[in-house]
């Protein structure tokens, strides 16, 4: 997985102002459509998408038709049409890959909106403009359209149909993802955005959608969606099978990456709220109210796995020593998972004194527990095992809180100041809001050099200035 992605955390979103762009003279909104051996339809597609643009779009816009590698006339057509409209220009690429299209396209574009359909048109583009309105208004960074909301209307096949949805599942149940339709060909995001995701996706073909939302959502970015009207095309060159299974390989491999923590996501983070009155609020520890949710799940699952080794324990030794052990245990694991998913401390840095220091806690823990079974007994000479588990489970909770509080200040204190989240803001010359105007040479800084082939020197130059 690459990721090479070389700035702190995403500016605030800025409304995008009518005739003001990222560059002098460039779009507000750039919509890309990716092409393989589409001769027939793209010219119907592109007057179709032009014509709808010029009359109800109210930002100047482009259309970017990308052809990667077509073997038929599809080059001859979209330089045709490159020639004859205003606002559309051809991109050409050598490789296939839809994925590997939109990335090149979206890295080179000077638009602060990036949008993409397909060809056929499925989508009515009367959601275009619902689609990436969010993105102009700074609400949101990602936008999606959606087959599966409850208000879309779709025309398409049993089979169609039940693959969309059982892939849907799969990424709910595998992925965790919450956004409702990954593969629908309508889709936009905000050019900042793009300049940091996009360098962290692997794929190049058909799953280049999932793994964008699928990371874009990990990070906390916020993903509109907008149901949409859509009729399947009975002509379609998408092959189902060979699609679904490179689609669960990407699910497997995002799913480790995600897993394993090889993915920077904390550099996708917004400021909080991204508005100013958010932001003049004081008193308010940076991270706290996400540490204080992360800490009371590995807490609830902590206290489940300390129950269950009490009561294996207790099968053969005292109530003391059967305490004693299970919390040892457990103290480690809790210690471990909050080291990493409540406070974010990665490697193994510090990972022993960090332990030695749970330890501690866990002293002050086992005093609380083992004072409080010794008072049962005291108070009621032989109790129930029921009797004891409440007790336990009451003087757990009392000493939960002072648990946080220890972590907190003591065994991973000011994890703040040492977040990219909070800490040593982008240099304004790596702030994606002042890129330079020429998109060519915009792109070399953002995207390695094996992740994004380009076309040859002098067809890069043609294509890339092909706007009329």
């Amino acid at each position: 997985m690459r990721t090479e992605t070389p700035w702190s955390t995403l500016p605030a979103r800025d409304h995008l102002l009518a005739g003001v762009s990222g560059a002098a003279g460039a779009p507000v909104l750039d919509v890309v459509v990716p092409v393989y051996n589409e001769e027939k339809d793209l010219e119907p597609c592109v007057l179709r998408l032009h014509d709808h643009l010029a009359r109800t779009f109210p930002y100047a816009f482009r259309i970017t038709v990308a052809d990667n590698a077509s073997t038929d006339r599809t080059p001859e057509v979209a330089e045709r049409l490159a020639r004859s409209l205003p606002g559309v220009r051809s991109f050409r690429l050598e490789e296939k890959g839809r994925g590997r299209a939109l990335r090149t396209v979206w890295t080179h574009s000077d638009a602060p909106v990036l949008a993409y359909m397909d060809v056929d048109l499925s989508t009515d583009l009367n959601a275009l403009l619902p689609l990436v309105a969010p993105l102009i208004s700074g609400h949101s960074d990602l936008a999606i359209g959606s087959r599966l909301a409850r208000s879309s209307r779709v025309v398409r096949g049993t089979k169609r149909e039940f693959i969309s949805r059982a892939y849907n599942i799969i990424l709910r149940s595998s992925l965790a993802a919450r956004f409702s339709d990954a593969q629908c060909g309508f889709k936009a995001i905000r050019r900042e955005v793009a300049q940091r995701l996009l360098p962290m996706v692997e794929d190049t073909g058909w799953f280049f959608d999932t793994e964008m939302l699928v990371l874009a959502e990990r990070a906390g970015l916020r993903i509109h969606e907008v149901p949409v009207d859509w009729v399947d095309d009975p002509d379609s060159t998408v092959h189902i099978v060979r699609t679904a299974t490179e689609d669960l390989k990407g699910v497997w491999r995002v799913g480790r990456a995600l897993a394993v923590g090889a993915l920077p996501l904390d550099r996708l983070a917004r400021p909080f709220g991204d508005d100013p009155r958010d932001r003049a609020i004081g008193g308010v520890p940076g991270g706290l109210a996400r540490q204080l949710v992360g800490f009371c799940v590995v807490g609830a699952l902590s206290t489940l796995f300390y129950l269950a080794l009490y009561s294996l324990f207790r099968l053969g030794t005292g109530p003391q020593p059967a305490n004693g052990a299970a919390l040892l245990v457990s103290a480690v694991a809790n210690t471990s998972a909050n080291r990493r998913l409540t406070f974010g401390v990665r490697g193994r840095g510090s990972a022993v004194r960090h332990q030695a220091q749970g330890l501690v806690v866990f002293a002050i823990g086992l005093a609380l527990t083992a004072g409080s079974l010794a008072a049962l007994g005291a108070a009621s000479g032989s109790p129930s095992h029921t009797t004891e588990l409440a007790v336990l489970i009451a003087a757990n909770l009392a000493a939960t809180v002072l648990r946080f509080l220890l972590f907190r200040a003591w065994v991973f204190p000011d994890r703040d100041r040492a977040n990219p989240r909070t800490a040593n803001p982008a240099p304004a010359q790596a702030n994606p809001t002042h890129a330079p105007a020429d998109p060519a040479h915009a792109a070399h800084p953002l995207t390695p050099p094996a992740a994004v082939p380009a076309p040859s020197g002098a067809e890069t130059t043609h294509d890339l200035r092909n706007a009329r």
